[in-house]
């Protein structure tokens, strides 16, 4: 329990999911990743705010790889903790947010069941998203600001992307003062 509490409070030594990086042009300030096919323990709430719903979901989830799975088995932190934000129809509608980590490579093949009925192993295709990196203690504000700059990048690109739904990423504790890592990711839309 020590490890993965030092894990979750400074983040070092964490496992990350495989990816692709694809070429990189001058000038360009985002990064584009295919992530390899791989499982994640989710969970999905609804809500107005950002901030609430991924403090709501982490704890879900940090639960289950404390052993709150139908295995009693621990798992190990990984990061990033992402969260998938499909925005609601209009400025007063409730946006779905779905919480996930990485399941490390030892239960990739056979993640153990969930016992809390709101949370369940994802299973993610690959895909290719759009990476722009930031730094400090992001909040809500920050997520929304980052997104606009990478969704105005790839439009100057001339990108084809899906806006929606779109991720945003964090890979540190809270108790990571320094040199933090933020992330939003825009999907690449596939040819038909």
């Amino acid at each position: 329990m020590l490890k993965a509490m030092g894990q979750a409070l400074f983040s070092t030594g964490l496992q990350n999911p495989k990816y692709t990086e694809g070429e990189k042009k001058e000038g360009q300030d985002y990064e584009i990743r295919t992530y390899h096919a791989t499982n994640w323990v989710s969970t999905t709430l609804s809500g107005m705010e950002w901030d609430p719903a991924l403090s709501a979901g982490f704890r879900k989830l940090f639960n289950y790889i404390q052993g709150s799975n139908q295995n009693k088995v621990k798992v190990e932190m990984t990061a990033p903790v992402s969260c998938r934000v499909d925005p609601g129809a209009g400025p007063a509608c409730e946006s779905q947010f779905t919480v996930s980590f990485y399941i490390p490579e030892e239960h990739q093949d056979n993640p153990p069941p969930p016992s809390d009925p709101d949370v369940f192993v994802e299973h993610r295709k690959e895909f290719t998203a759009f990476v722009r990196t930031y730094g400090g203690y992001s909040n809500e504000k920050m997520k929304r600001e980052e997104l606009l700059i990478l969704i105005e990048s790839l439009k100057r690109d001339g990108v084809q992307f899906i806006d929606h739904p779109f991720y945003v990423a964090g890979y540190d504790s809270p108790f990571k003062l320094t040199n933090r890592r933020n992330e939003v990711w825009v999907l690449k839309k596939e040819p038909e």
